[in-house]
């Protein structure tokens, strides 16, 4: 089979399609599946490529290093050369852990010998020549904030000078916290009481709020839009940023909608919500967790893995949840996730519910939060990411908010544990694939049964997972979207060798007719970085796929 690949703007990744017939299930070509295409961006690794933070400490500020015991008094000579040597430093982050210095000796031309102290115990010896820079490169065990310190030492005179310079990570871990709700238009918890005026914000205080430390960089919130009156959307950005173009929750008129969302914190410690719709709605926002560049836990990626379904009695006893009722079922130690995990990352569904309500989910062995990770009403089925801490005992609980019984499914896509080495970094919020945009995406919407594949980490060895956000619109027929990583490289699909994916088991979201439906997704990068977006009905969707982060392990 041949690959076409046309160029799209840099705000869209590699991505390929690969569509099958509506009523065709069988797997490979010859089930009459047409050839795969795809559209790539000019430079796809630069979307994903987290900015890089840079810390100087200027060459004026070195200082003489004291003199080593037992060494008498310097020659004239000496002395003279030792107050003409000095050292700048600029420092630069390269990718979660990763750090480069640059040396820059002035002062003498002689050859210089150059030892560097991390801040972490390691030690880096270099040489260069004066007034010419030298770059050595180092990679951090965990985020954090460290010194660094430069002794150069002339070769010839043996004078020496010192600088230092203050750098962090990064990267950051994430540390469980709550669930806890931190706003709530409608009460004033949080924020002002009263609406959120259309194409208004409201801004939500994160650092120092509760046991929140001041220096978190990246909040957890469950934000929920209720009362709507008109279609829109809601986009979460640090307070102090440029408001992106993304968003993170959409909404039609009447509809309540929860949306996971990882969000940067801005320098001030806040977070703005931006009501993108013509009327104003109320908003809800539940913190279950937060990111700082100090080591707590790192997370791992896992292809999605089934952990509960009430339907068949998987990880809990079978039937529905009853009204109000709970279950508790075990999370760390089974399957692929460790013993020590603090917190798991899951996609819950709600199905078959006999009247409206909402679901929640928290560590067990505590009461049952005033938050919800989803909203639901009679005969829905609907799903929602949810990143919770886990109880002492490795288990959680799943509350039942509403009259009457429903059908509830878990699927675990990864846990956050001390031992996890993957630490999160945010990107600059991108659009990487909207079908509707003709300029960019030249096959129109998702065809039923067909996938999208997008190689976001092709090239990018050490990049082991994303957070996006899929919104599902335009759809034709009732279904759900799957995300899974591909068994492929991007050769295969190159030279046209690539074998159909195994459809997924799991759901990431669900979809009635007409409907427009958002969920977050922390998606594996796979064996070679390719991800699959599944259209699991059988009519056609629009697909929108946004990027706000990465987890790196270097």
């Amino acid at each position: 089979m041949s690959y076409r690949r046309i160029a799209a703007s840099a705000a869209v990744l590699a991505a390929g399609i690969s569509l099958a017939p509506g009523a065709a299930h069988a797997a490979g070509p010859a089930a009459g599946r047409p050839e795969p295409h795809g559209i790539s961006a000019p430079d796809a690794a630069r979307t994903v490529k987290p900015e890089t933070a840079t810390f100087t400490s200027p060459a004026n500020r070195s200082f003489k290093p004291a003199p080593a015991a037992g060494k008498g008094e310097a020659s004239p000579t000496a002395e003279a050369a030792a107050s003409d040597i000095q050292v700048g430093l600029q420092a630069f982050t390269t990718s979660a852990h990763g750090m480069e210095v640059d040396t820059l000796t002035t002062g003498t031309a002689n050859p210089v010998s150059i030892s560097i102290e991390w801040g972490d115990g390691a030690t880096s010896q270099d040489t260069s020549a004066g007034g010419q820079t030298a770059t050595t490169a180092h990679q951090y065990g965990k985020p954090g904030a460290y010194t660094v310190k430069v002794t150069v030492t002339d070769q010839v005179t043996q004078a020496s000078a010192v600088n230092q310079v203050a750098v962090w990570t990064r990267g950051s871990h994430y540390t469980p916290y709550g669930p806890t709700r931190l706003l709530d238009t409608r009460s004033g918890t949080g924020a002002p009481q009263g609406k959120v005026p259309a194409y208004g914000m409201t801004r939500l205080k994160i650092a120092g709020n509760g046991g929140i430390p001041e220096g978190v960089t990246s909040v957890v919130l469950n934000v929920t839009v209720t009362n709507t009156t008109s279609g829109g959307h809601i986009t979460a950005f640090a307070d102090g940023a440029e408001r992106p173009t993304t968003s993170n929750v959409n909404f039609a008129p009447g509809q309540t909608v929860p949306n996971l969302v990882i969000v940067p914190v801005g320098k001030n410690g806040h977070v703005d919500l931006y009501n993108g719709g013509w009327e104003p709605v109320d908003l809800i926002a539940d913190v279950t967790g937060y990111f700082t560049k100090s080591a707590s836990s790192g997370y791992t990626p896992l292809a999605p893995q089934r952990l509960v379904d009430t339907r068949n009695g998987t990880g809990t006893a079978q039937g529905q949840v009853k009204g109000y009722g709970t279950f508790t079922t075990q999370v760390a130690g089974r399957g692929w996730v460790p013993p020590q995990a603090t917190a798991v990352a899951l996609n819950v569904t709600v199905t078959n519910p006999k009247s409206d309500g909402h679901l929640t989910v928290y560590p067990s062995g505590r009461p049952a939060p005033t938050a919800s990770n989803l909203n639901f009403t009679t005969g829905q089925t609907i799903a929602n990411s949810v990143i919770v801490p886990v109880g002492p005992d490795g288990r959680i609980t799943v509350r039942n908010g509403a009259w009457n019984p429903t059908d509830v499914i878990v699927d675990v896509v990864g846990y956050y544990s001390p031992d996890s080495v993957n630490a999160y970094v945010p990107v600059k919020p991108a659009r990487l694939l909207d079908t509707r945009d003709g300029s960019q995406w030249a096959w129109g919407p998702l065809g039923g049964r067909g996938y999208v594949y997008m190689p976001l980490a092709a090239g990018l060895p050490h990049t082991k997972g994303f957070v996006l956000n899929s919104t599902v619109t335009n759809t034709k027929d009732i279904g759900h979207l799957a995300v899974a990583p591909d068994p492929n490289s991007l050769s295969d699909y190159d030279n046209g060798s690539e074998i159909w994916p195994p459809t997924p088991t799991s759901s990431t979201l669900n979809w009635t007719v007409n409907k427009t439906v958002p969920n977050l997704v922390q998606a594996a990068s796979g064996p070679s970085g390719i991800i699959d977006f599944w259209n699991q009905s059988d009519g056609d969707i629009d697909l929108i796929v946004d990027i706000f982060g990465v987890y790196q392990d270097n």
